[in-house]
């Protein structure tokens, strides 16, 4: 088995869109319109499908906001860099709602940001400065 995506709900595919591809540095895989069921589906994310998990971005033609309730958390995305990539972030113009450092009763370093719609996403430092991460970059957002 292998997980596949997580699916979020969107209200403005194109913000969403370049939050994902401009501020995160992910690529948009693929794109759909389904205009008997009045939906959009696009794909992001550091790879191909095929390798690793992506996030499925839906636009229900007409739903700008949803209520994102008590149940969701985040997503987590792993970096070498935390502090420089907090920075990138702002520099591109996303919201960084905390600021790198130690998580509370431990010593991971973590931070969040928070996309469009108001979904929170994790950022952890790893550990390993040697990973084979994605990084955000210059390049990966054009």
């Amino acid at each position: 088995m292998q997980l596949l995506h997580t699916m979020l709900r969107v209200g403005n595919l194109e913000e969403s869109l370049k939050f994902y591809t401009e501020v995160l540095g992910m690529r948009l895989l693929r794109q759909k319109d389904y205009p008997d069921g009045k939906f959009t589906l696009a794909f992001v994310g550091y790879g191909d499908e095929s390798d690793t998990t992506v996030l499925e971005l839906t636009y229900n033609w007409g739903v700008a906001e949803y209520n994102l309730g008590d149940a969701y958390g985040h997503i987590a995305i792993g970096v070498d860099d935390i502090y420089g990539t907090c920075e990138e972030i702002k520099a591109r113009g996303g919201k960084v709602t905390r600021e790198p450092g130690p998580m509370k009763h431990g010593s991971t370093v973590i931070a969040f940001v928070q996309d469009p719609d108001g979904y929170k996403v994790e950022l952890i430092q790893f550990k390993n400065q040697g990973s084979s991460s994605q990084k955000l970059t210059a390049e990966a957002a054009s």
